[in-house]
């Protein structure tokens, strides 16, 4: 970790600090750690905070970071877009989200996030950004800045979405796979805060998990690694849209859950039955009702699910041996069925050893974790700090 990296990541997440401070905290010779400031403070990153509080002494001088810096977070599903303006300490000045088709393509909506930036700003918010992250729901080449043949974005392929979005907005932009940037929210804002070795499970139009190891992201070769929708659990399974059969997701995710569904409101679950009778057709919203409510055949379609996600989980954990598992995405709201289901055959399947002290937890910061990730990896781009 470089000392430039090290002093603005102290002040983003504690706030103003003395110099002396900031020197023990990194355990560096305080005239390195003085030269540096000076330099971010000629480059106009950090700025005089005042002095410290009087305890009867002389008084130290506080840095702080600019409070122009701002960066921007953009949070892409298949289905709804989110964007938010921060400054340079990650809090929010502007949000704005609404729903949004992956599938109506790059163009389209790369061009959307391009006006709701252009209205912030226009509303005085900024006047510049100076970095922005982005996480897409399908693998990503993290080095090009590209899509790579994501299963659910048709015409995304090698799409340079860094290039599109640097050009636009005048700053470096950093690309990423979507479970990675909520890996990076929760970790930084949730319930992972002081976990370093982390698995977290996105569960919603498709499952992926981010893996962090030592506190940093692990992407792997290419940058797809934690890719486990596509990891095979019956070889007799349905087509998945990645093109083989009987992958995780193709059994367990919004539209999986969608088809179990509609085959089970012909199979005594009358909560399905009828709903699917006023509206012709289900959702995972309606499973998810149903279990709420005692459905007997929708606790079961969740618990089914639940079992094929932990069979892939405890292979994971006996590979890894992570100090916490984070589920999230749309389908955490299946809530303590679900969780309960995944416990019991990760803690059932796994060594003692490796599940003794294993939180299992649903994600703390929900449906934000995608959006605070995003501005983590705009301000780990923009202060030097690694991305992998």
């Amino acid at each position: 970790m470089s000392v430039q990296y090290g002093l603005l990541a102290l002040l983003r997440d504690h706030g103003p600090q003395s110099r002396a401070r900031l020197a023990g905290l990194l355990k560096v010779p305080r005239p390195r750690v003085l030269a540096e400031l000076d330099r971010l403070t000629a480059a106009g990153t950090i700025v005089e905070a005042g002095p410290t509080a009087s305890r009867g002494g002389r008084r130290s001088a506080l840095v702080k970071l600019h409070p122009g810096l701002r960066f921007a977070a953009i949070d892409l599903d298949a289905r709804s877009v989110g964007v938010e303006v921060t400054d340079g300490c990650l809090r929010a000045v502007a949000s704005h989200g609404e729903h949004c088709d992956i599938r109506t393509g790059p163009e389209a909506v790369l061009g959307r996030v391009t006006q709701i930036l252009d209205k912030i700003r226009a509303e005085g918010h900024f006047t510049r950004l100076d970095a922005i992250g982005i996480g897409l729901p399908g693998p990503v080449s993290f080095r090009e800045g590209v899509p790579v043949s994501p299963p659910i974005m048709p015409g995304w392929d090698r799409h340079p979405v860094r290039e599109v979005l640097s050009g636009e907005h005048g700053c470096p932009v950093a690309v990423d796979n979507d479970v990675n940037v909520m890996t990076l929210g929760e970790r930084h804002s949730g319930v992972a805060r002081t976990v370093d070795n982390l698995i977290f499970v996105k569960i919603g139009s498709g499952i992926g998990c981010g893996v962090q190891i030592d506190g940093r992201v692990y992407r792997g070769a290419t940058g797809c690694a934690g890719d486990i929708g596509h990891i095979q659990v019956d070889a007799d399974g349905p087509v998945c849209l990645c093109g083989n059969v009987g992958c995780l997701e193709a059994h367990f995710s919004r539209e999986a859950l969608a088809r179990h569904a509609e085959s089970a409101a012909d199979g005594g679950s009358p909560v399905l039955a009828e709903r699917l009778a006023a509206r012709g057709s289900l959702t995972a919203r309606d499973v998810a009702d149903g279990a709420a409510a005692g459905d007997a055949v929708c606790i079961g379609i969740v618990r089914a699910g639940g079992r094929r996600v932990g069979q892939v989980l405890a292979g994971l954990v006996s590979f890894m041996n992570p100090s916490m598992i984070v589920i999230g995405g749309d389908l955490a709201d299946l809530g303590h069925i679900l969780l309960a289901e995944l416990r019991s055959v990760v803690y059932q399947r796994s060594l003692p050893l490796a599940t003794g002290d294993l939180p299992i937890v649903l994600s703390e910061l929900g449906a934000r974790a995608g959006v605070v990730g995003a501005a983590v990896l705009a301000s780990e781009l923009a202060y030097g700090g690694p991305p992998g």
